[in-house]
């Protein structure tokens, strides 16, 4: 080799090397920032045309309409299934359900639904092993206190609510839990109220130390009751159905409202990023007086249960006011398991060697507005026979029973998914096989049944 070639190798290799050792994260770009207080709101069973920065002009969501105007909103914004355990389940431990331990609702009696397994890593796990306090209230729904899967022993060091998400079903309950001990309750008292209020002491008593709140409210999940209709009361052309929905959304508004209030209070507003989304599609058929009154699919295929857009596309906003630009709609797909890669990267924490993870850091959204770079995602569902679907680059593909054909959208094109395009391209439903098949792995617990 000449001494000649030899030299502009070496000078090739080292700009090379100082180049890759120089490309910052974006955690060290915001070096300037301490660890925030971290909040994220959960709503239960919430369509993504309920709220007005998504549409809607019927209910009232003045505080989540404000989020949106101070923060950054998402178009494609995923949950992590369409029904309310696995969603969940995949939002705390980063997993998809092609990999998640939770796919499917599945009762436990006399109280509870199946638990998460014992050496599950969560958000919670990596938080508190950064220095965070750390609360689940609301519904959890991944474990009874005497499992692997109780909150106490996947990262929070406090709850207060329900723990059985069938038992969530009343709002009027004669008991909740604090922590793994029963609270009494005389079945008058609305349910939020406590849980809101056992929610603002907490934060009052940590506000001095960084914190994560999970807030799982249970609002608007069917049973639909509410103690008060508020603005809805006089509604002349609305049923009670109707009424008391629209009240559960803006109670479940104001709520949020009662947080930032406090955190605006204690100073904190500026020193906490809040998420906002709903964990699956609307309860309720799209041809139900509730979606025709409200529009609650925003036109989108499915709700409830389906993996249709309507299902799985929810809304999904994020505010921290010092460092998310205002009023910013951001159209990148995301999803549910990259929140915690998100919030890993954000507290400058690390993901255990071995611990697996689906998702990806969305702070090069959140900070610079950016596109991400990954193009499939993937959601199955046991609720009876199995169904599945993967999304990859802007093809959907769905498969409703194990024995039909795979169906195929165009979501940039089609995003109510009405036009299905598996005849026109043979190819890519070669592709979606191969999804369909690869991103999943066997668990007898979950095996793809008719």
């Amino acid at each position: 080799m000449s001494s000649k070639l030899f030299i502009v190798l070496f000078l090739s290799v080292a700009v090379f090397k100082t180049t890759f050792q120089m490309q910052p994260t974006m955690a060290q770009e915001e070096k300037h920032l301490k660890k925030p207080n971290i909040i994220f709101v959960l709503a239960d069973d919430l369509a993504r045309g309920d709220i007005g920065a998504y549409g809607q002009t019927k209910i009232k969501t003045p505080v989540l309409d404000r989020i949106a105007k101070e923060g950054m909103r998402f178009t494609q914004g995923y949950s992590g299934a369409s029904v309310c355990a696995p969603s969940r389940a995949s939002l705390v431990t980063g997993l998809h359900t092609g990999h998640c331990p939770i796919r499917a609702n599945r009762e436990i009696k006399p109280e509870g639904q199946k638990p998460l397994p014992e050496n599950t890593y969560t958000i919670g796990k990596l938080l508190k092993e950064n220095g965070y306090a750390t609360l689940c209230s609301g519904k959890w729904g991944m474990g009874m206190f005497d499992t692997s899967g109780s909150p106490l022993k996947m990262g929070f060091d406090h709850f207060y609510g329900y723990n059985c998400q069938r038992h969530a079903h009343s709002y009027f309950p004669t008991y909740l839990y604090e922590n793994d001990k029963r609270v009494e309750l005389d079945g008058k008292t609305y349910s939020q109220d406590i849980i809101i209020q056992n929610t603002l002491q907490w934060i009052r008593e940590h506000k001095d130390k960084p914190f994560f709140l999970f807030y799982a409210a249970t609002l608007p999940h069917g049973n639909y009751e509410i103690d008060d209709l508020g603005i809805y009361k006089d509604e002349k052309d609305w049923n009670d159905r109707q009424k008391t929905y629209a009240a559960m959304v803006t109670r479940l508004d104001t709520q949020v409202g009662q947080i930032l209030d406090l955190l605006k209070e204690l100073n904190l507003d500026e020193e906490t990023i809040l998420f906002f989304a709903g964990d699956n599609g609307s309860s309720f058929d799209p041809n139900s007086p509730i979606s025709q009154l409200f529009n609650s699919q925003n036109g989108l295929r499915g709700y409830k249960r389906s993996l249709y857009e309507g299902g799985l596309r929810q809304a999904f906003l994020a505010r921290w006011t010092k460092h998310i630009t205002a009023d910013t709609v951001n159209d990148t797909p995301i999803a549910f398991w990259d929140i915690l890669p998100t919030v890993a990267e954000l507290v400058g924490g690390k993901i255990p060697v071995g611990v697996p993870s689906d998702g990806v850091s969305i702070l090069p959204a959140l900070f610079k507005g950016q596109s991400l770079e990954r193009d499939t995602f993937y959601w199955e569902l046991h609720e009876g026979k199995s169904i599945q679907a993967a999304r990859w680059k802007n093809w959907k593909f769905i498969k409703n029973d194990t024995k039909k054909p795979i169906e195929l959208y165009d979501l940039q094109a089609d995003p109510n998914e009405s036009n299905d395009l598996a005849s026109k391209h043979p190819d890519l439903i070669k592709t979606g096989e191969n999804l369909l098949r690869t991103l999943r792995t066997e668990s007898p617990d979950w095996q793809l049944k008719d």
